[in-house]
Protein backbone atom coordinates (compact mmCIF):
# COMPACT_ATOMS: atom_id res chain seq x y z
CA UNK A 1 0.00 0.00 0.00
CA UNK A 2 1.32 3.26 -0.82
CA UNK A 3 -0.27 6.60 0.83
CA UNK A 4 0.65 10.98 0.77
CA UNK A 5 -0.22 13.68 2.26
CA UNK A 6 -1.95 16.57 0.07
CA UNK A 7 -1.78 19.95 0.90
CA UNK A 8 -4.56 21.81 1.68
CA UNK A 9 -3.55 24.39 3.63
CA UNK A 10 -3.72 22.58 7.23
CA UNK A 11 -1.07 21.34 9.01
CA UNK A 12 -1.40 18.09 8.39
CA UNK A 13 -2.51 17.67 4.97
CA UNK A 14 -5.34 15.47 3.74
CA UNK A 15 -4.88 11.32 3.58
CA UNK A 16 -4.71 10.34 -0.35
CA UNK A 17 -3.66 6.44 -1.38
CA UNK A 18 -2.34 6.50 -4.29
CA UNK A 19 -1.32 3.69 -6.97
CA UNK A 20 1.57 1.46 -7.13
CA UNK A 21 3.02 3.00 -10.50
CA UNK A 22 2.41 6.47 -8.60
CA UNK A 23 -0.15 7.12 -11.63
CA UNK A 24 -3.44 7.88 -9.75
CA UNK A 25 -4.50 8.62 -6.56
CA UNK A 26 -7.51 8.89 -4.19
CA UNK A 27 -8.66 10.71 -1.19
CA UNK A 28 -9.26 8.57 1.74
CA UNK A 29 -11.70 10.58 3.21
CA UNK A 30 -13.87 7.76 4.22
CA UNK A 31 -11.65 5.97 6.58
CA UNK A 32 -9.26 8.73 7.39
CA UNK A 33 -8.70 12.30 6.83
CA UNK A 34 -4.68 12.16 7.97
CA UNK A 35 -2.19 9.53 8.37
CA UNK A 36 -1.87 9.88 12.24
CA UNK A 37 -5.29 8.62 12.93
CA UNK A 38 -4.37 5.40 10.73
CA UNK A 39 -1.08 4.79 12.59
CA UNK A 40 -3.03 5.38 15.88
CA UNK A 41 -6.15 2.79 14.92
CA UNK A 42 -3.55 0.62 12.53
CA UNK A 43 -5.38 -2.94 12.51
CA UNK A 44 -8.99 -1.29 12.47
CA UNK A 45 -8.01 1.40 9.52
CA UNK A 46 -5.21 0.23 7.44
CA UNK A 47 -7.12 -2.57 5.86
CA UNK A 48 -9.75 -0.41 4.36
CA UNK A 49 -7.72 2.07 2.97
CA UNK A 50 -5.82 -1.22 1.48
CA UNK A 51 -9.08 -2.43 0.01
CA UNK A 52 -9.31 1.18 -1.83
CA UNK A 53 -5.57 0.31 -3.14
CA UNK A 54 -6.34 -2.67 -4.53
CA UNK A 55 -9.67 -1.14 -6.22
CA UNK A 56 -7.06 1.92 -7.74
CA UNK A 57 -4.51 -0.26 -8.54
CA UNK A 58 -7.46 -2.01 -10.91
CA UNK A 59 -8.28 1.00 -12.22
CA UNK A 60 -12.36 0.92 -10.70
CA UNK A 61 -12.22 3.85 -8.29
CA UNK A 62 -14.63 5.92 -9.15
CA UNK A 63 -12.75 9.00 -8.12
CA UNK A 64 -9.30 8.45 -8.77
CA UNK A 65 -7.36 11.42 -10.67
CA UNK A 66 -3.84 11.53 -11.88
CA UNK A 67 -1.20 12.17 -8.80
CA UNK A 68 1.14 14.95 -8.24
CA UNK A 69 3.97 15.48 -5.95
CA UNK A 70 4.48 18.59 -5.74
CA UNK A 71 0.85 18.86 -4.53
CA UNK A 72 2.69 16.65 -1.71
CA UNK A 73 3.53 17.29 1.92
CA UNK A 74 5.79 14.60 3.35
CA UNK A 75 3.69 11.46 4.17
CA UNK A 76 3.50 12.50 8.11
CA UNK A 77 3.96 16.27 7.92
CA UNK A 78 4.44 16.39 11.75
CA UNK A 79 5.82 13.51 13.96
CA UNK A 80 5.84 12.68 17.70
CA UNK A 81 9.28 11.75 16.96
CA UNK A 82 11.94 12.24 14.85
CA UNK A 83 15.55 9.99 15.42
CA UNK A 84 18.26 8.74 13.09
CA UNK A 85 20.81 6.55 13.20
CA UNK A 86 24.57 7.79 12.08
CA UNK A 87 25.42 5.41 9.34
CA UNK A 88 29.55 5.26 9.37
CA UNK A 89 29.67 2.07 9.26
CA UNK A 90 32.90 -0.16 11.47
CA UNK A 91 33.54 -4.02 10.51
CA UNK A 92 31.02 -5.26 12.97
CA UNK A 93 29.16 -2.65 14.79
CA UNK A 94 27.80 -3.86 17.91
CA UNK A 95 25.23 -1.94 19.95
CA UNK A 96 27.68 0.01 22.06
CA UNK A 97 28.78 1.50 18.32
CA UNK A 98 25.68 3.05 17.52
CA UNK A 99 24.85 6.17 18.08
CA UNK A 100 21.32 7.90 16.88
CA UNK A 101 20.84 11.59 16.98
CA UNK A 102 17.06 13.50 17.30
CA UNK A 103 15.78 16.39 15.47
CA UNK A 104 12.74 18.57 15.46
CA UNK A 105 10.07 16.92 14.34
CA UNK A 106 7.52 19.62 14.17
CA UNK A 107 7.69 20.75 10.34
CA UNK A 108 8.92 18.15 8.07
CA UNK A 109 9.45 19.69 4.23
CA UNK A 110 7.29 18.19 1.19
CA UNK A 111 9.65 16.57 -1.34
CA UNK A 112 9.26 19.18 -3.66
CA UNK A 113 9.98 22.25 -1.22
CA UNK A 114 12.41 24.49 -1.14
CA UNK A 115 15.13 24.33 0.97
CA UNK A 116 15.85 27.55 2.62
CA UNK A 117 18.81 28.53 4.10
CA UNK A 118 20.18 31.83 6.06
CA UNK A 119 23.68 31.87 4.15
CA UNK A 120 25.49 29.53 2.32
CA UNK A 121 28.32 29.74 4.79
CA UNK A 122 26.37 27.44 7.14
CA UNK A 123 27.88 24.91 5.33
CA UNK A 124 24.81 22.97 3.51
CA UNK A 125 25.10 19.62 2.74
CA UNK A 126 22.36 16.50 1.65
CA UNK A 127 22.43 13.54 3.64
CA UNK A 128 20.17 10.85 1.57
CA UNK A 129 18.42 8.01 3.21
CA UNK A 130 15.63 5.98 4.53
CA UNK A 131 13.24 6.33 7.03
CA UNK A 132 10.53 4.04 9.03
CA UNK A 133 7.18 5.13 10.77
CA UNK A 134 6.22 3.21 13.52
CA UNK A 135 3.46 2.22 15.53
CA UNK A 136 3.78 1.76 18.99
CA UNK A 137 6.52 -0.07 20.90
CA UNK A 138 7.14 -0.97 24.37
CA UNK A 139 9.94 0.20 26.28
CA UNK A 140 12.61 -2.82 26.36
CA UNK A 141 11.57 -3.90 22.88
CA UNK A 142 13.58 -6.50 21.36
CA UNK A 143 15.33 -5.76 17.51
CA UNK A 144 12.87 -8.29 16.41
CA UNK A 145 9.62 -7.08 18.35
CA UNK A 146 10.68 -3.70 17.61
CA UNK A 147 10.91 -4.49 13.90
CA UNK A 148 7.24 -5.72 13.95
CA UNK A 149 6.27 -2.13 14.77
CA UNK A 150 7.45 -0.70 11.58
CA UNK A 151 4.50 0.67 9.36
CA UNK A 152 5.85 2.48 6.61
CA UNK A 153 8.91 2.89 4.94
CA UNK A 154 9.81 6.24 2.96
CA UNK A 155 12.81 7.79 1.89
CA UNK A 156 14.97 11.00 3.45
CA UNK A 157 16.46 13.97 2.79
CA UNK A 158 18.31 15.20 5.87
CA UNK A 159 20.01 18.93 5.49
CA UNK A 160 23.02 19.02 7.71
CA UNK A 161 24.69 22.58 8.23
CA UNK A 162 28.26 21.70 8.49
CA UNK A 163 29.94 24.68 9.93
CA UNK A 164 26.75 25.23 12.53
CA UNK A 165 27.03 21.81 13.25
CA UNK A 166 30.96 21.97 13.81
CA UNK A 167 30.46 24.89 15.91
CA UNK A 168 27.54 23.40 18.03
CA UNK A 169 29.95 20.55 18.65
CA UNK A 170 33.07 22.88 19.62
CA UNK A 171 31.17 24.35 21.99
CA UNK A 172 29.70 21.38 23.62
CA UNK A 173 26.09 22.17 22.53
CA UNK A 174 23.72 20.80 20.14
CA UNK A 175 23.36 18.98 17.39
CA UNK A 176 20.61 21.78 17.56
CA UNK A 177 21.01 24.49 14.81
CA UNK A 178 23.25 22.34 12.63
CA UNK A 179 20.63 19.61 11.80
CA UNK A 180 17.71 21.48 9.57
CA UNK A 181 14.43 20.50 8.79
CA UNK A 182 14.32 16.77 6.91
CA UNK A 183 12.56 16.35 3.87
CA UNK A 184 10.56 12.88 2.96
CA UNK A 185 9.58 11.13 -0.39
CA UNK A 186 6.41 11.99 -2.00
CA UNK A 187 4.55 8.78 -0.66
CA UNK A 188 4.97 5.99 2.42
CA UNK A 189 5.00 2.78 1.16
CA UNK A 190 4.02 -0.86 3.47
CA UNK A 191 7.33 -2.75 3.60
CA UNK A 192 5.14 -5.78 1.77
CA UNK A 193 5.41 -3.45 -1.00
CA UNK A 194 9.59 -4.16 -1.22
CA UNK A 195 8.89 -8.01 -1.67
CA UNK A 196 12.37 -10.09 -1.19
CA UNK A 197 14.02 -6.07 -0.89
CA UNK A 198 12.65 -5.85 2.44
CA UNK A 199 14.27 -8.30 4.89
CA UNK A 200 16.65 -8.33 7.79
CA UNK A 201 15.39 -5.05 8.99
CA UNK A 202 16.94 -3.59 5.78
CA UNK A 203 15.68 -2.26 2.64
CA UNK A 204 17.96 -3.89 -0.36
CA UNK A 205 17.74 -1.82 -3.18
CA UNK A 206 20.06 0.87 -4.85
CA UNK A 207 19.50 4.98 -3.76
CA UNK A 208 19.95 7.05 -6.39
CA UNK A 209 20.83 10.55 -5.46
CA UNK A 210 22.26 13.51 -7.99
CA UNK A 211 23.20 16.91 -7.70
CA UNK A 212 22.28 19.48 -10.23
CA UNK A 213 21.71 16.20 -12.15
CA UNK A 214 24.93 14.80 -11.87
CA UNK A 215 24.88 11.14 -9.70
CA UNK A 216 26.20 11.62 -6.43
CA UNK A 217 27.11 7.58 -6.92
CA UNK A 218 24.47 4.80 -6.10
CA UNK A 219 24.41 3.25 -2.78
CA UNK A 220 23.46 -0.11 -1.90
CA UNK A 221 21.10 0.64 0.87
CA UNK A 222 21.30 -2.73 2.75
CA UNK A 223 25.63 -2.86 3.20
CA UNK A 224 25.15 0.88 4.42
CA UNK A 225 23.30 0.50 6.79
CA UNK A 226 25.14 -0.91 10.31
CA UNK A 227 22.55 -1.39 12.38
CA UNK A 228 18.78 -2.32 10.83
CA UNK A 229 15.68 -0.79 11.64
CA UNK A 230 14.70 -3.58 14.49
CA UNK A 231 18.09 -2.39 16.07
CA UNK A 232 17.80 1.32 15.77
CA UNK A 233 13.93 1.28 17.38
CA UNK A 234 15.29 -0.96 19.86
CA UNK A 235 17.80 1.20 20.75
CA UNK A 236 15.29 4.25 21.53
CA UNK A 237 13.15 2.19 23.78
CA UNK A 238 15.83 1.28 26.13
CA UNK A 239 14.28 3.75 28.55
CA UNK A 240 10.86 4.38 26.57
CA UNK A 241 8.35 4.03 25.13
CA UNK A 242 7.84 4.71 21.46
CA UNK A 243 4.33 5.93 20.00
CA UNK A 244 2.71 5.61 17.06
CA UNK A 245 3.76 8.09 14.49
CA UNK A 246 7.43 8.38 15.55
CA UNK A 247 10.16 8.89 12.32
CA UNK A 248 13.23 6.98 12.49
CA UNK A 249 15.90 7.34 10.00
CA UNK A 250 18.45 4.99 8.75
CA UNK A 251 20.93 8.13 9.19
CA UNK A 252 22.94 9.35 5.91
CA UNK A 253 23.28 6.43 3.00
CA UNK A 254 24.44 8.85 0.32
CA UNK A 255 26.04 11.98 -0.04
CA UNK A 256 28.65 14.35 -1.54
CA UNK A 257 31.96 13.33 -1.89
CA UNK A 258 33.97 15.66 0.62
CA UNK A 259 36.81 16.10 -1.48
CA UNK A 260 34.22 17.99 -4.03
CA UNK A 261 34.95 20.69 -0.72
CA UNK A 262 32.67 23.16 0.59
CA UNK A 263 29.17 22.64 1.03
CA UNK A 264 25.73 23.25 -1.69
CA UNK A 265 25.01 26.55 -3.19
CA UNK A 266 22.22 28.37 -3.38
CA UNK A 267 20.22 27.44 -6.64
CA UNK A 268 21.97 23.73 -6.55
CA UNK A 269 19.17 21.18 -6.91
CA UNK A 270 19.21 18.04 -5.34
CA UNK A 271 16.93 14.84 -6.69
CA UNK A 272 16.91 11.41 -4.52
CA UNK A 273 15.18 8.44 -5.70
CA UNK A 274 14.56 4.48 -5.48
CA UNK A 275 13.77 2.38 -8.43
CA UNK A 276 11.83 -1.26 -7.52
CA UNK A 277 12.56 -4.35 -9.51
CA UNK A 278 9.80 -3.35 -12.00
CA UNK A 279 11.77 -0.41 -12.89
CA UNK A 280 9.29 1.86 -11.19
CA UNK A 281 9.48 4.28 -8.71
CA UNK A 282 8.97 2.75 -5.05
CA UNK A 283 8.06 6.18 -3.53
CA UNK A 284 8.55 8.76 -5.92
CA UNK A 285 11.55 11.36 -5.66
CA UNK A 286 12.58 13.86 -3.74
CA UNK A 287 13.40 16.97 -5.14
CA UNK A 288 14.52 20.33 -3.96
CA UNK A 289 15.95 23.45 -4.53
CA UNK A 290 18.34 25.09 -2.16
CA UNK A 291 17.20 28.81 -1.70
CA UNK A 292 18.45 31.45 0.90
CA UNK A 293 17.22 35.23 1.30
CA UNK A 294 15.78 36.94 -1.72
CA UNK A 295 15.24 34.00 -3.94
CA UNK A 296 11.96 32.82 -5.06
CA UNK A 297 10.82 30.14 -3.01
CA UNK A 298 9.17 28.10 -6.24
CA UNK A 299 9.17 24.90 -6.85
CA UNK A 300 11.83 23.20 -9.07
CA UNK A 301 11.54 24.69 -12.65
CA UNK A 302 8.77 23.10 -14.50
CA UNK A 303 10.42 24.41 -17.66
CA UNK A 304 13.38 22.08 -16.92
CA UNK A 305 11.93 19.01 -15.32
CA UNK A 306 14.18 16.20 -13.72
CA UNK A 307 14.40 13.03 -15.26
CA UNK A 308 11.18 11.53 -16.40
CA UNK A 309 10.13 8.88 -13.73
CA UNK A 310 6.21 7.28 -12.67
CA UNK A 311 6.14 9.84 -9.79
CA UNK A 312 5.81 12.55 -12.47
CA UNK A 313 3.13 11.30 -13.99
CA UNK A 314 -0.83 12.72 -14.04
CA UNK A 315 0.13 17.13 -13.88
CA UNK A 316 -2.02 18.98 -14.89
CA UNK A 317 -1.33 22.47 -16.67
CA UNK A 318 0.19 25.14 -13.46
CA UNK A 319 1.43 21.77 -11.52
CA UNK A 320 -1.93 20.90 -9.95
CA UNK A 321 -3.72 17.35 -10.70
CA UNK A 322 -5.61 17.40 -13.44
CA UNK A 323 -9.59 17.30 -12.14
CA UNK A 324 -9.14 16.86 -8.84
CA UNK A 325 -12.13 15.83 -6.86
CA UNK A 326 -13.48 17.95 -3.82
CA UNK A 327 -11.81 15.84 -0.52
CA UNK A 328 -14.97 16.34 1.09
CA UNK A 329 -16.46 12.97 -0.74
CA UNK A 330 -16.69 9.79 0.21
CA UNK A 331 -14.95 6.95 -1.88
CA UNK A 332 -16.12 4.80 -4.12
Amino acid sequence: MKLATYKDGSRDGQLVVVSRDLGQAHFATGTATRLQQVLDDWNFLSPQLNDLYVTLNHGKARHAFPFDPRQCMAPLPRAYRWAEGLADPSPAPTPADWAMVQGGSDDFLGPTDPAWFGAEAWGINVHAGLAVITGDVAMGASPDQALSGVRLLMLANRWCLRQLLDDEQARGRGPLQGLAAPAFSPVAITPDELGEAWRGGRVHGTLQAALNGRPLGPCETGAAMPAHFGQLIAHLTKTRQVRAGAVVGSGPLAKPDPARGGGLAFGDRVRVEMVGADGLSLFGAIDQTVVGPGMNLAEPDEATPAPSSASDAGAGPGGAPADTPDPGHDPA
